[in-house]
């Protein structure tokens, strides 16, 4: 059984590259654009995305307005949102737009591959130096 695509959505370069490897190490084929609206683009382009992870703030389409956008086309990936400080109004509008994770930084990485893995389902996770 193969794992799901998985887009990183971050505009912080190194966040994007150390996920993406990190994911990348796990078995997961990763593309990685800066922002909501790139990922728009890239979903268009390659509908093979299973899985998004993309970043609460962001210039040009934060993680909310790509996850509303998302759900507005009915579309059935998996969502991770992540950020350094979550607010509570965040944190409900994104429970009601139907996200399925909610990721604090800094956080640990086997945290992120183990969200990453139940969306995936699947249950080993490898961290390596």
């Amino acid at each position: 059984m193969s794992l799901p695509k998985v887009l990183i959505v971050d505009d912080d370069e190194s966040s994007r590259q150390l996920l993406s490897e990190v994911l990348e190490a796990n078995g997961y084929e990763v593309g990685a654009v800066e922002d909501g609206s790139a990922a728009r683009a890239e979903l268009s382009r390659d509908g093979g995305y299973r899985i998004v992870v993309a970043d609460l703030r962001m210039p040009k389409e934060t993680g909310l307005e790509l996850l509303r956008h998302l759900r507005q086309q009915n579309s059935h990936h998996g969502i991770i949102l992540m950020s350094s400080f979550i607010s509570g109004s965040e944190r409900e509008l994104a429970e009601e737009l139907g996200v399925h994770a909610l990721l604090e930084k800094p956080f640990r990485l086997t945290e992120f591959l183990q969200v990453v893995a139940e969306l995936a389902n699947q249950k080993t996770i490898v961290i390596t130096n």
